[in-house]
């Protein structure tokens, strides 16, 4: 290959990029605009879950319960109900997620020492949200009746009533539980992948459609060459792309880069070097821009963000869509991006997966002999 010819189409592809001033700027603040879209709009932390309060005893037990609700960051009282009518209607009407009634006799029971239901109603239209906001009311409900058990054990009997068991809990690696830790580096990733593929989809169609591709073929320059030299023009777009994104990420929305940044830079070069081969394979093989657009499109976006454990862990997932996610690049640099971001490995954890993204690189590459 032609160091001079591979530099000639590189710096041809850089005057057509630059010229196209609409279409430079769409490339560099798409991932900004997709960064702050999705990392703001799609957040996991399910808190101030919109509730609903029936109380049918109006004790002093039962006031005590609901101020428990109401201090609670998990929790928003909505309103209070009158009846199950308007219980109903505030769930039908997606008004409130969950309803907790608390029954007659309520502050009875709890005098008696017998055991003091609640009743909680949730929306199981969004059953992951519902799970979560069940498990949160029943924690809330389980430490309140320990604090109440433990309070009448003291005035009977002067014991203090302990816990069975003391859990001790300590979270790794995101502390907070933030949902943004979670959701941004591999945002990052598959923002990469979508922006790689549409750069270079329409490249070599483009030539084609213009009729620029037959004067090309005329001239010595190799198809190898062509292929370099057009990566490397993307290569600086996509490069200048990932660096806007990683700024966003730790400054923006302040997640935390706890590994090397050498590794995280080459792991991302190689990754761009793949997905850029790959768009202008689809190019080559679409032969129209339309066609090209729509080849980059089912390939990027919809295997980044469905199956690469961006947002949907794989683990959860029938066991043949879990081998098929092997065969998704984005897959591996999502899981790269977050043990660099947040658990601060390195190369001897994630060699294989830098391995995966090389060879991917090099698949795409030599696929331009099939097109």
């Amino acid at each position: 290959m032609s160091y001079r010819r591979m530099r000639a189409i590189c710096v041809k592809e850089l005057h057509h990029i630059v010229r196209d001033a609409r279409s430079l700027a769409l490339a560099l603040l798409l991932p900004v605009l997709m960064l702050l879209l999705f990392g703001f709009a799609l957040s996991l932390d399910v808190d101030r879950i919109p509730t609903m309060i029936y109380d049918q005893d109006h004790s002093a037990a039962s006031r005590d319960l609901v101020k428990q609700f109401s201090a609670s960051r998990f929790f928003q009282i909505r309103g209070m109900a009158t009846d199950y009518a308007t219980v109903e209607r505030g769930i039908d009407r997606s008004q409130v997620l969950l309803a907790v009634v608390i029954p007659v006799n309520y502050a009875r029971d709890l005098a008696a020492g017998r055991d003091a239901q609640v009743q909680l109603l949730l929306d199981g239209s969004d059953s992951n949200t519902a799970s979560i906001a069940l498990g949160y009311s029943e924690t809330l409900v389980r430490n309140y009746s320990l604090a109440l058990r433990a309070e009448a054990m003291n005035r009977r009997g002067g014991q203090t009533l302990a816990p069975p068991v003391d859990a001790r809990l300590r979270v790794w690696y995101n502390n907070s539980l933030e949902s943004k830790n979670y959701v941004v580096p591999g945002l990052i990733a598959v923002v990469l992948q979508i922006i790689a593929a549409l750069l270079t989809s329409l490249t070599i169609a483009r030539e084609w459609e213009m009729g620029t591709m037959e004067q090309i073929l005329s001239t010595p320059l190799r198809p190898a060459e062509m292929v370099v030299g057009k990566m490397f023009a993307y290569f600086v777009v996509g490069v200048a792309d990932a660096a806007i994104s990683l700024l966003v990420g730790i400054f923006v929305f302040q997640v935390p880069l706890r590994g090397s940044l050498l590794l995280l830079a080459v792991s991302i070069c190689v990754f761009l070097c793949g997905a850029l081969f790959w768009g202008i394979f689809i190019s080559a093989a679409a032969k129209t821009q339309v066609a090209a657009y729509q080849g980059g499109i089912l390939s990027s976006f919809l295997p980044a963000f469905l199956l690469s454990g961006f947002i949907y862990s794989i683990e959860t997932m029938p066991w043949v869509i879990q081998v098929i996610t092997h065969i998704i690049p984005a897959r591996y640099v999502v899981t790269i991006l977050k043990g660099i971001f947040l658990k601060g490995v390195g190369l001897s954890v994630l060699w294989g997966e830098l391995a995966f993204l090389a060879l991917y690189a090099l698949s795409s590459f030599c696929s331009r002999r099939a097109s």
